[in-house]
């Protein structure tokens, strides 16, 4: 080795160690992880960037087009997931992941540039039907593409490693989430909004790209074979749809999952209708939705970097787990006594960032201890297709409710016990993932 390339060697070295001790401080990262570490927040900060940027577009064409309409907004959300699951699942069991999951990301990407495009040349009674479809379409886009990034870290680490490291990762999307909403906000009333989705389009490709150095680095965590990385997964393509109806486990996953997104869905609708009010012009809903996504990253950052891990190890999953339920029922009943705009905003900045912080890295440890098949189709289906439905059953209810004369206070009520319930299954789905993963550590690790 020439003496330039053994200096270079040396500096990547002592760069590597820097990083390594700087992590450690933050987590208990081992060596080997931290390339990993890397290219999972490079990947994921690219997801995010790409949706929150696109968010605050969509949420204002959604007030644009009639907060009364929201609940077949979110219908068609659903129809859309319901059609995309299958092909999606014909992917995963004909080609190997380095494949499938890019093919998912420029799909989507072809489908942002042609809103862009069409959004650029429709006129003003076009853009509210065009922005209907796209408020359909960006819903799904978000599932879908969050799910496979988290489909592929489960794949790639342990149980015992999600704990110690998804907080961690899930900050990458954070950083995201932060710079996406930070570019709308400042740029929504200067820039058009195709020029906005071609940035989009840009932070998904890398996304993309990131996909396959992150899958060569699987053996290097000691959680798969070499050779799982160009293996495609098999099995049948609606496995996803029935396990989670064969499987205790996976059915209290998904009502977990319908628990959480109904009770999201009533507090998106008061929040929605609040503005409509409030805010007439377009530019200042963006900007005012941009900003609460900003203040929801900021919190959640903090406690991603320096508390998630340490809570995750401290109190276990199924304690974990009951955190937010525990703070959606004393939101609720805060919402129920004082049903006012501070209250609405406050709840949804502690209840979004707690989410983000705690509950998604926590909910991705209970995929670490099924079959591989499950941590694709299965996931992919409760995190998209039950997750959109328990969005429709939320918005109709709402829309149900609404007609039996409950106003915000009366939903919170209806919301408490509805949160309660949601709180003991948090607790049943940690018991259970905790045995199930000191079962599998008594055996082997699996592949």
């Amino acid at each position: 080795m020439t003496k330039p390339a053994s200096k270079a060697a040396g500096a990547s070295r002592g760069a590597g160690d820097f990083v390594y001790r700087l992590l450690r401080r933050l987590m208990d990262v081992r060596p080997e992880e931290v390339s990993a570490l890397a290219w999972s927040w490079l990947y994921i900060f690219s997801v995010l960037s790409s949706y929150y940027i696109m968010r605050p577009i969509r949420d204002q064409m959604g007030v644009a087009g009639g907060v009364g309409n929201l609940q077949w907004l979110f219908l068609g959300t659903l129809a859309g997931m319901l059609i995309l699951n299958l092909p999606f699942a014909y992917l995963v069991k004909t080609l190997p992941r380095t494949r499938f999951i890019p093919i998912t990301y420029r799909f989507f990407a072809a489908n942002i540039l042609l809103f862009a495009v069409i959004l650029h040349w429709a006129g003003p009674e076009q853009t509210i039907w065009v922005g209907r479809a796209f408020f359909i379409w960006i819903s799904v886009f978000n599932l879908f593409v969050v799910s496979v990034f988290w489909a592929l870290i489960v794949d790639l680490f342990s149980s015992e490693q999600g704990k110690r490291l998804f907080g961690f990762i899930a900050a990458g999307a954070t950083i995201g989430a932060i710079f996406g909403s930070a570019v709308t906000a400042s740029l929504a009333r200067y820039v058009p909004v195709a020029v906005l989705l071609v940035g989009s389009v840009a932070l998904l490709e890398v996304a993309a790209w990131s996909v396959r150095r992150l899958s060569r680095l699987a053996p290097e965590l000691h959680a798969q074979k070499a050779s799982a990385a160009d293996r495609p997964v098999g099995g049948n393509i609606f496995a996803g749809i029935t396990h989670p109806f064969k499987s205790a486990y996976l059915a209290n996953v998904s009502l977990f999952m319908l628990l959480f997104t109904v009770t999201s869905t009533f507090l998106y609708f008061q929040q929605a209708g609040i503005v409509s009010r409030s805010l007439m012009d377009r530019g200042a809903q963006t900007a005012f939705f941009a900003t609460v996504d900003l203040l929801v990253n900021s919190l959640t950052l903090v406690v991603q970097l320096f508390l998630t891990g340490r809570i995750l190890r401290f109190l276990g999953v199924g304690m974990t787990l009951a955190l937010l339920p525990a703070i959606s029922v004393l939101g609720f009943g805060a919402l129920a006594l004082a049903p006012t705009i501070a209250a609405i905003v406050a709840f949804q900045v502690l209840r979004r960032s707690s989410d983000y912080a705690i509950a998604r890295p926590t909910r991705e440890v209970l995929y670490t201890v099924v079959p591989r098949e499950d941590r694709y189709k299965a996931k992919n289906f409760i995190d998209t297709v039950v997750y959109r439905a328990g969005d429709q059953v939320g918005a109709w209810s709402y829309a149900v409710l609404g007609v039996w004369g409950l106003g915000t206070a009366g939903i919170a009520v209806v919301a408490i016990p509805l949160s309660a319930i949601w709180l003991i299954n948090g607790l049943w789905l940690g018991r259970r993932q905790e045995a199930m993963a000191a079962k599998a550590a008594g055996k082997h690790q699996p592949v």
